[in-house]
């Protein structure tokens, strides 16, 4: 009895006549080496693959003859300096009491608009 607790806990190995018992520690175990042994080596030639292609990412490639980019930078700095500044447009002169009567009548205009008439 002692060594059948022993062996179900896999501290002894199965003697191959109780494999037929049911004893199956040591091929579960062989059987997780496995599976764990060929996680890790796909893990490992992953890493190393990303590893390659990140080396490629970062090092920058080199800018190219024509780059878009800076032909229109060079326009853009060519046209600010050719544009003359725009005078700033005149103000109206009205004051802000003025102002502020005018945008109370378009409220109020507004506010006779969406009142329903009361004619029948």
């Amino acid at each position: 009895m002692y060594l059948e607790d022993e062996a179900r806990l896999g501290l002894i190995r199965c003697e191959s006549k109780r494999a037929a018992d049911g004893c199956t520690i040591g091929r579960v175990r062989r059987l997780l080496k496995w599976i764990i042994v060929t996680v890790g080596i796909t893990a490992l030639v992953r890493w190393f693959r990303r590893r390659g292609t990140e080396a490629e990412v970062i090092a920058p490639a080199e800018p190219a003859v024509d780059d878009p980019a800076e032909e229109l930078r060079r326009k853009l700095a060519e046209s600010r300096d050719t544009e003359e500044p725009e005078e700033p447009a005149e103000t109206p002169e009205a004051s802000v009491e003025e102002r502020r009567a005018d945008v109370h009548e378009q409220g109020r205009a507004a506010l006779d608009e969406m009142k329903p008439s009361d004619e029948g």
